[in-house]
């Protein structure tokens, strides 16, 4: 599945790393990910998400709140995978694995693998394929702008609120593959923005330069939530990047806000390869 980082050979799996043709050699964790994520450009443990904001996310998605959009989005992959027999999927900046676990339930028939460059969001997701049996998933730590998956090998690749790049998407899909890209509404989380910012603004639409790709299709899922819990409020602050640009006085008010109700918006869209 995996391809070497180093040379671009193919990677076998033994019982403790995985191991290419030219002897680079990766370690298989405890947990059952590997991490093929080069030092170079990176420093490994300050990657991506770090631990607090991983715990966070997880502790807010485990409440349920987002499980329409989990629901929805799994959905709308098998509905584009509809006819494959065994589809290879990657999701690609996965974090801590929540929306991975779904689609690899409502796809039993597919392999999975998620990839995401912090390693605390790796290792969490690999805890999560554990309590969830899925034995058709996989993890790995590694950048969504360098895939350590050979050419034309995926059905589909799915971007849920992480960084989107046309060529290596363009790379990994085969000629008819799918890229699904999530992100949010201008009115997401409207509410918390309310309460952080004297003038709270509306999300800008996102801009992808998918020059290898036509948009085939896209929905809203618009709903609210009711944060019932100051503990709740402050799991969905501290997964959010505003948490890094909130004053210390703003963020001190979500301490005594909760009940707290906010909007959730997402916007799905379904991208399908054009051929070279």
């Amino acid at each position: 599945m995996y391809i070497c980082p180093v040379c671009g050979e193919k990677l076998k799996a033994g019982q403790s790393a995985y191991v290419c043709r030219n002897r680079h050699s990766f370690d298989i964790a405890a947990k059952g990910y590997v991490n093929l994520l080069l030092t170079k450009g990176h420093n490994p443990s300050r990657s991506g998400d770090d631990p607090m904001m991983i715990r966070s996310r997880s502790e807010f998605l485990d409440t349920g709140h987002y499980s329409p959009l989990a629901d929805k989005a799994a959905e709308t992959l098998a509905a584009a995978l509809e006819g494959i027999r065994e589809p290879f999927i990657i999701d690609s900046g996965c974090g801590e694995g929540y929306y991975t676990v779904k689609y690899a339930g409502r796809l039993p028939q597919a392999s999975v693998c998620g990839i995401d460059i912090s390693k605390s969001g790796i290792a969490h997701a690999a805890s999560r394929k554990k309590l969830a049996g899925a034995a058709n998933l996989s993890f790995a730590v590694a950048s969504s702008f360098s895939l350590p998956f050979r050419k034309g090998s995926a059905d589909a690749v799915v971007s849920t609120f992480a960084p989107v790049t046309n060529d290596e998407y363009a790379r990994v899909l085969k000629p008819s593959g799918k890229l699904i890209v999530i992100s949010p509404t201008e009115r997401h989380l409207f509410g918390l923005k309310e309460l952080l910012y004297d003038d709270p603004y509306e999300n800008k639409p996102n801009r992808y330069s998918l020059r290898s790709f036509g948009l085939v299709s896209e929905e809203r899922l618009e709903y609210s939530i009711t944060l019932e819990t100051p503990r709740e409020v402050g799991a969905l602050f501290a997964m959010t990047p505003y948490y890094y640009k909130t004053s210390a006085d703003a963020a001190e008010r979500l301490k005594s806000c909760a009940p707290l109700t906010t909007e959730c918006g997402f916007l799905i869209q379904i991208y399908k390869k054009i051929p070279d």
